[in-house]
């Protein structure tokens, strides 16, 4: 059996020893305190007391919220997708592109908004239905804080994800199942949901699990909009920064882990079998599919309602940005932007540093741990692409909780460095490269790499001579995800960030907690704004030195 180079089990060592660090060691802190007492004695009272209605109630409202995000995100996003990648409607890369918006901005944008329209203060309740109307809908009990409110924001904030996964699968379907459907008598409503549907179910219920785990581990938009409506990761936040209880704050944060890892994994399984959409294994392209009047209003009707929707949202938070004081002085200005820039200027400069130095970090980890999961037989590759994902299959309060825990004391202090942002951030979005250069080295044929070993190229010369060449686009890609992640992180980071590096996302939600809504959405425009451009900006770097790829978002 040939040995293994020493190198390679160096790198391998070196990678290990990193995981266990950045990604075990935070998640055991957080398991180890939540059985902790107040001496550092072994406990299990904080267990027992998770059967008092304080905590069974945010566990309860959270699953409740999932439950009802999961199928409408999937519905949409399945509207959009069907439409963009199966059908002639007019505008469908026009909606493609407003669906990839909300995965590139913030998500608690959407909740601003949604305080802007839908708020004691907002167009739509205040300017229109109580100014000219007098119909006050507080006053009949609606209020846009609480369930209803994020069932909406988180509807229109995740649907992308499902977008996303249901377009490849679609376009997978062999056109040729569906034409023999069709000549067999079927119509086009029983071949969509007969025929279409079930070969496309591996992402339908991919979409509804990875809704479900995103609305359990959303922070933000619960912070803004969850009024009485406590969930899981504002509760575990709110005991540890209000409390001062890291133990509580730790055993809910350890619910928060168990569902959404589980699930997550099976998401995954899920989503590798859809595959068997083609069935006949023959190279297909999936041909638009002719949905008759009633059909294309109906997926026309959803996806343009959405679409409506995103723009309505994203479009009040720019109005927003320009009035002078909201719910007292509409008049327009752009002083906001000015204070923006001159008092939040380092909220803005810290977050394109720390997301710059931390997104060329994440593409080496996760093109070294591709490679030797995909190109090496070293002992525990496959543990190490279990602890690859870990950090990003868990939700961003579990990591926030078990970075600002474990690396506040000896043998590693990182509290309030940025060091400890930029580790975070490099971890946490590392499987973005990792399964991006995965999927490229899957297509490279490995006689490439072998030929050049034997002739003498040593492990580090064939990755960085042959390997890397091959799957630059796939690393340059995300470069730009890694980037955007970072640059809109906001339940993890809240965490650890000091007052030596504070993030612009943090930075907005405490402007909306008390009550700055027009500066939040200056910034939040700011944003949006600076995110957008470094995305396009390298993708058309991809686009400029690899003209055969197309980056596509992931």
């Amino acid at each position: 059996m040939k040995r293994t180079p020493l190198s390679l089990r160096l790198l391998t060592l070196l990678t290990f020893v990193a995981m266990a660090v950045f990604v075990v060691f935070p998640l055991f802190t957080v398991l180890s305190t939540s059985v902790k007492d107040g001496q550092g004695g072994f406990t299990l009272e904080h267990f027992r007391a998770l059967g008092r209605w304080q905590h069974v109630r945010p566990v309860l409202n959270s699953l409740l919220l999932a439950v009802l995000v999961a199928p409408l995100g999937t519905a949409v996003g399945l509207a959009f997708a069907f439409a963009v990648s199966r059908t002639a409607l007019r505008g469908r890369a026009a909606l493609g592109k407003l669906a990839q918006l909300s995965v590139i901005a913030p998500p608690f944008v959407i909740a601003l908004s949604a305080v802007l329209l839908f708020g004691r203060n907002g167009v739509v309740t205040k300017g229109v239905l109580l100014d000219r109307l007098g119909l006050d809908l507080y006053a009949l009990g609606f209020d846009i804080y609480g369930l209803g409110g994020l069932v909406l924001v988180e509807t229109l904030s995740y649907f992308p994800t499902a977008f996303l996964i249901l377009t490849g699968v679609l376009a997978a379907v062999d056109p040729a199942i569906e034409q023999a459907a069709m000549s067999l008598g079927a119509g086009r409503r029983q071949t969509f949901f007969k025929v279409t549907l079930p070969l496309a179910a591996p992402g339908l219920f991919a979409s509804m699990l990875l809704i479900f785990i995103e609305s359990l581990a959303d922070f933000g938009n619960p912070l803004i909009l969850g009024g009485r409506f406590n969930v899981l990761s504002v509760q575990a936040y709110l005991e540890i920064t209000g409390n001062d209880d890291a133990a509580g704050g730790s055993l809910l944060a350890m619910v928060l882990l168990v569902p959404s890892v589980a699930l997550y994994l099976l998401q995954s399984a899920l989503l590798s079998r859809k595959g068997f959409v083609t069935v006949s294994g023959k190279p297909a392209r999936a041909a638009p599919f002719a949905l008759g009047p009633g059909g294309s209003r109906v997926v026309g009707g959803i996806a343009w309602g959405g679409a409506a929707a995103v723009l309505l949202f994203y479009g009040l938070v720019v109005y927003g940005s320009l009035v002078k004081l909201w719910g007292a002085d509409s008049s327009l200005t752009v002083e906001h932007y000015a204070r923006a820039l001159k008092v939040s200027w380092a909220d803005i400069r810290d977050s394109v540093v720390l997301a710059a130095i931390s997104t060329p970090l994440t593409a080496v980890l996760g093109v070294v741990a591709a490679y030797l999961i995909e190109r090496t037989q070293v002992f525990g590759r496959r543990a190490l692409e279990v602890l690859s994902i870990l950090n990003f299959a868990v939700p961003g309060t579990v990591v926030g909780i078990g970075y600002a825990l474990a690396f506040s004391r000896p043998p590693l202090v990182l509290t309030g460095t940025a060091a400890l942002v930029v580790a975070l951030f490099s971890f946490r979005n590392m499987p973005v490269g990792m399964k991006a250069v995965s999927a490229a080295l899957k297509q490279v044929d490995p006689s490439l790499e072998e030929a050049a070993q034997n002739l003498g190229a040593s492990p580090a010369r064939v990755l960085g001579r042959v390997t890397l060449p091959l799957v630059a686009p796939a690393v340059f890609s995300s470069l730009a995800f890694a980037f955007v992640r970072a640059m809109t992180a906001v339940s993890a980071v809240v965490f650890v960030v000091s007052g030596s590096w504070n993030l612009l996302t943090v930075a907005i939600l405490a402007m909306v907690e008390s009550s700055d809504l027009s500066q939040a959405a200056a910034l939040s425009v700011v944003l949006v704004v600076l995110v957008l451009g470094a995305f396009e900006g390298m993708q058309a770097l991809v686009r400029r030195l690899f003209p055969s790829s197309r980056p596509q978002l992931s």
